[in-house]
């Protein structure tokens, strides 16, 4: 079958939306399976990756497929500026329950708790796949999968473990919280084991998941600013912990 929107049809249920340049590179990077991809413009795509990404030129020369304009609309629900779109297999859900549940660990994870901004949970996967945590676990019902996520995601979703689980499932470790109301994050040590919870945007951390924490910290903040926004509290949160004896990245 070489049609490549005949391809597409063909893998589209379940499968990933790799939505722009940039996603379907960081796909490729860390593994994922991508049966098919198209672009809008062959040469340019080649292109820009001569000049970002290298490392996987070639692996997209052999893959991607030049389709028109309104062919490329039709397949995704928001055009990207680059012209490039893919799908790529889901990573296998036991797989990266087995990643987040396995000690000990040489990095954190990252649990958002009932999480609502789409946007705001891939701003928080891909700096979690920037620091090298475990993985990032969203309780709630927010997909962590959904494609505007992976969007914000720039296709990390595939450097660490993502998953959506129940209070109740959270990986092992100490469980810091992040809270107004706790000690300041300057002077406590986070263990590579850690779980670092952030409350939600609106309502911050669900009395349950605040009754659970063995720890309360807050981020240092001046008075009468009301917060941070949820991608910044995780950067402060993750990059506290590498300046203080986090496991060095690779």
């Amino acid at each position: 079958m070489t049609d490549p929107l005949s391809r597409w049809r063909v893998h589209a249920q379940g499968a990933v939306l790799l939505d722009g340049f940039h996603a379907l590179k960081h796909a490729l990077r860390f593994g994922a399976e991508v049966p098919v991809a198209v672009t809008t413009d062959r040469r340019a795509a080649l292109v820009l990756a001569e000049e970002l990404a290298g490392d996987v030129r070639d692996t997209l020369d052999a893959l991607l497929t030049e389709v028109s304009g309104p062919e490329y609309a039709a397949l995704v629900p928001r055009p990207h500026p680059t012209g490039v779109a893919a799908l790529a297999a889901r990573p296998s859900r036991a797989e990266n329950l087995r990643a987040l549940a396995r000690t000990p660990r040489t990095a954190p994870v990252v649990v958002l708790d009932n999480p609502r901004n789409l946007g705001n949970a891939g701003a928080v996967i891909r700096l979690a796949a920037g620091f090298g945590a475990t993985g990032v676990v969203t309780t709630g019902t927010l997909d962590p999968w959904h494609p505007t996520v992976v969007r914000g995601g720039a296709g990390l979703h595939f450097a660490t473990a993502v998953e959506r689980l129940d209070l109740d499932d959270l990986p092992a470790g100490p469980l810091f919280a992040l809270d107004p109301e706790g000690e300041d994050i300057r002077a406590t040590r986070l263990p590579d084991d850690a779980v670092l919870a952030f409350g939600s945007e609106r309502t911050g951390l669900s009395a349950p998941l605040r009754a659970r924490a063995d720890h309360l910290l807050r981020l240092p903040m001046r008075p009468q600013v009301s917060s941070y926004n949820l991608a910044t509290s995780v950067a402060m949160t993750l990059y506290h912990w590498s300046a203080t004896g986090g496991a060095p990245l690779a």
